[in-house]
């Protein structure tokens, strides 16, 4: 049984997951415990195909673990139909991104007005949050611009803003600021932490960076199938 009243916004207990390659088996993950509080960021590190991204991709429910039980916001969630699952993406979970993803024919305040009326809110609602999040941002003077006319910081801080349009309880990022230079990337780093605080929200966030890592609340690290704690 799952408590809706759980204080964390993820757990992930005795997770694993594994790949078949003709007749080897390749252990992505093995026994993963994780939890992560509302409010807290945290850093997942580790070598290059350790199996980041297919812990954020069990975290975010778009591949079921092989054994053990993922819960978000306190809903087991292992058991759910594709549809319920969908529902929970859309309601408690935020993606960004090392590419932003944005859809090139939409103005920034479009990009993030659609996945809130995919999830039922009306236009006018949608787009009052919109703006609330691109000015938060810096870009409420940049709403109308279609992604092309936006630098790569910018665009970037668009697909936070999507990420965050529905309210969620978990915001998940796989080396959001990888593609940006240096400068950029302190400057779009620091407002996704800072918004993730402020809206109170738990993050998962993928990086090689050792400082943005040493920015987090705490450091997580996959190597060989196992997570552990590093800081």
């Amino acid at each position: 049984m799952s408590s809706a009243m759980s204080e964390y916004a993820i757990e992930l207990r005795d997770v694993e997951r594994t790949y078949r390659q003709g007749e080897h088996e390749l252990h992505v993950l093995r026994g993963v415990q994780l939890q992560i509080k509302r409010g807290e960021v945290v850093a997942l590190v580790g070598p290059s195909g350790a199996g980041k991204s297919t812990l954020l991709h069990v975290a975010g429910l778009l591949e079921l673990p092989d054994r053990g039980q993922v819960f978000i916001d306190g809903h087991a969630c292992n058991d759910l139909s594709d549809e319920r699952r969908t529902e929970m993406r859309r309601a408690r979970l935020g993606f960004v991104y090392q590419f932003h993803h944005l859809l090139p024919e939409f103005s920034a305040e479009e990009n993030i007005i659609v996945p809130q009326m995919i999830a039922g809110v009306d236009r006018k609602a949608a787009s009052v949050r919109a703006m609330e999040l691109l000015t938060s941002l810096g870009l409420g003077a940049r709403a109308d611009h279609r992604p092309g006319k936006l630098s790569g910081g910018e665009q970037q801080r668009v697909a936070i803003a999507r990420a965050l349009a529905n309210r969620p309880a978990l915001l998940i990022a796989d080396e959001p600021t990888g593609n940006l230079d240096p400068e950029t990337s302190d400057g779009v780093f620091a407002q996704l932490v800072s918004l993730s605080k402020k809206h109170g929200l738990a993050a998962l966030i993928a990086t090689h960076n050792p400082a943005l890592a040493a920015r987090m609340d705490r450091t997580v690290r996959l190597e060989q199938g196992v997570l552990t704690t590093v800081g």
